[in-house]
């Protein structure tokens, strides 16, 4: 273990499998990650196979990873079509309350994340349809990406938990200019943030790479550089996060899950003061044409990830 992937005594670059317990591929509570809100928990289902969830004191969203599910709290049931896989577009999600056993069953078998926040909001267990998630595009040139807002702010209703999916083709830069929410104020939202990736392979079946940076703010000092690979995990407690880069030839996914104590929940950013030049420079570059081709929409906006 390296300096460069350790802050306050905790890890902050989980390669795949190494937070594996209880069943679950990915487990990462508050607790492990050494803050107060973000979780995520990733889990395989057999076809056929059925797993209890309990949420506890948290709120989740489940989000199909590979395949579908019918997700159950009583006699309530919400059927989640899924998809192939995390490349083949947004899907459908289901929210989950707080102080809840949802039952996760799945026919054909996949692969499931539970994004979670802390809270003592009690709200309803309810669908996202795949139809109804805001799929954005943003940046342009080297620096296009896809944004599937699924759990953010004005797309969905939770207490805390904010959450999203980011595509990223092979070759381009996201999460960039390089940003941070690490302090509550006016133009900015102190959230934890988790970035779990998956990494597209070559045609030849070798593993996909890409890179991920985290660097020191005011709020403390910390150095991250690490070559990401399939179903690794990375925290961000604080400091100035991105780019994430995907090799070429490898396209990149990546979850973000957000939470934090402030009682507004907002996802507010600042850029990182070397790199908010790049912005200005989108004016003149067309949109990646492989995000308009996948995603069927042409606009494209700012925004951090």
């Amino acid at each position: 273990m390296t300096a460069s992937t350790r802050t306050r005594g905790k890890e902050l670059h989980l390669p795949a499998g190494s937070a594996a317990r209880d069943g679950f591929d990915t487990v990462i509570t508050p607790a492990d990650a050494g803050w107060t809100h973000s979780s995520l928990r990733t889990f395989t289902l057999p076809a056929g196979g059925s797993r209890t969830v309990p949420t506890a004191g948290e709120e989740m969203f489940l989000v199909p990873l590979t395949g579908g599910a019918t997700v159950a709290l009583g006699r309530d049931e919400i059927a989640l079509e899924g998809r192939t896989d995390v490349f083949a577009g947004p899907t459908d999600v289901a929210y989950l309350p707080v102080d809840a056993h949802v039952t996760v069953s799945s026919r054909a078998g996949g692969r499931f994340a539970l994004c979670g926040a802390r809270t003592d909001v009690s709200m309803p267990f309810r669908h996202g349809p795949r139809v109804d998630v805001p799929v954005e595009l943003r940046g342009a040139g080297q620096c296009s990406r896809q944004v599937r807002n699924f759990g953010t702010v004005g797309s969905f209703e939770t207490a805390s938990l904010i959450a999203c999916e980011v595509l990223t083709p092979s070759g381009n830069w996201s999460s960039y200019p390089a940003h941070k929410h690490d302090e509550a104020g006016a133009h900015e939202s102190k959230l934890e943030e988790i970035y779990y990736f998956e990494i597209a392979g070559s045609p030849h079946g070798t593993p996909g790479i890409g890179y991920h940076r985290t660097s020191s703010s005011p709020a403390g000092d910390i150095d991250v550089l690490v070559e990401v690979r399939d179903r690794d995990t990375v925290l961000v407690p604080f400091g100035w996060h991105g780019p994430c880069m995907a090799a070429p030839g490898h396209d990149m996914y990546y979850l973000n899950v957000m939470a934090g104590p402030g009682p507004e929940r907002a996802w507010k950013i600042t850029d990182h003061p070397e790199q908010a030049w790049i912005r200005d420079t989108w004016a003149g570059q067309s949109v990646d044409a492989r995000l308009i081709e996948s995603s069927g929409r042409g606009t494209s906006t700012g925004g951090g990830q």
